[in-house]
């Protein structure tokens, strides 16, 4: 029986395992959170900002509207119009005008915003090769069909 989570919690014993399995989701998500967080924060952004410009690199030279990039968002952002609007002020992403409908915005990421996410890299590998010492490459798989479990439909 796992116990790491008992001693995190300084907690022998849970409601239902559906309860511990919710806290270990928790503390875990966190722990990775922390990490990356760190890693962004080293390169003067945010988490936030980081995942919008992971989704941009992924469409360049394209670039999404607002409302397709909050729905590829890993985690739900309050404000993304503000939060983009800093990624503009600090000349990592612009917009555009759409050229099938002209009152649409659309947001591209710069050569900056690449530069930005290439020079992260090395730190970004470096959380994955850390969980590659916690886990193999079947626990990774297994890990994440639970989660989609947790949160799919």
């Amino acid at each position: 029986m796992a116990t790491a989570l008992r001693d995190r919690l300084q907690q022998q014993e849970f409601a239902s395992p559906f309860q511990e399995a919710t806290l270990n989701i928790l503390v875990c998500a966190d722990f990775l959170q922390r990490r990356i967080e760190t890693v962004c924060e080293q390169h003067g952004i945010t988490s936030a900002q980081y995942n919008v410009l992971r989704i941009l690199r992924g469409v360049h030279p394209d670039g999404h509207a607002r409302c397709d990039i909050i729905a590829r968002m890993i985690q739900t952002a309050p404000d993304v119009t503000r939060l983009i609007d800093r990624l503009v002020n600090s000349g990592l992403v612009k917009r555009t005008r759409s050229m099938e409908d002209g009152r649409l915005s659309v947001t591209i990421i710069t050569s900056k915003g690449l530069s930005l996410l290439s020079s992260m890299q090395n730190e970004v590998d470096a959380l994955d090769h850390e969980l590659k010492k916690r886990m193999t490459q079947a626990d990774a798989r297994t890990l994440s069909a639970l989660c989609e479990k947790v949160y799919g439909e």
